[in-house]
């Protein structure tokens, strides 16, 4: 697998996972690559500096824990802003989404569920949706 540093026309950056230089040139040729954030297909390689193992010895796990941990934090707050200052609509999230985006509803920030086909819809149809992280577990439930 080969990692490479990609973004868009409109500067997203993201990165894309290939099984090899051939399988990144061979998907992009059939325009197969797009970014996550706009949809764009007009997406390029970035400049990246090739991964050189040192001489230095790093503890595994640590730094991975560390940064799990940081992520979880953040994955948290950015789900509690969410449900603090956004409308929970429950099961007509599609269909509010859609109303808000066509200007039949009032302009506002909302979360609820939505089934894949729904988000699908949603996506080919330009309405801006993304996931909610998840809720971290609750501390009873946990051994």
């Amino acid at each position: 697998m080969i990692r490479y540093a990609l973004a868009c026309a409109n500067d997203h950056e993201f990165e894309g996972w290939f099984a090899s230089s051939t399988a990144y040139d061979e998907q992009q040729a059939a325009g197969q690559l797009s970014c996550p954030v706009c949809e764009t297909r007009t997406v390029h390689k970035q400049i990246m500096a090739p991964a050189v193992s040192g001489t230095k010895r790093t503890v595994r796990g640590e730094a991975s824990k560390a940064t799990r941990a940081m992520m979880m934090e953040a994955m948290g707050r950015v789900r509690q802003h969410v449900e603090d200052n956004f409308d929970d609509v429950g099961d007509a999230f599609a269909k509010e989404a859609r109303a808000i985006h066509e200007g039949k509803s009032e302009e506002r920030g909302i979360y609820g569920n939505a089934t894949p086909a729904e988000v699908k819809s949603l996506v080919e149809d330009g309405v801006p949706v993304a996931p909610l992280p998840a809720a971290p577990p609750k501390k009873t439930s946990l051994n």
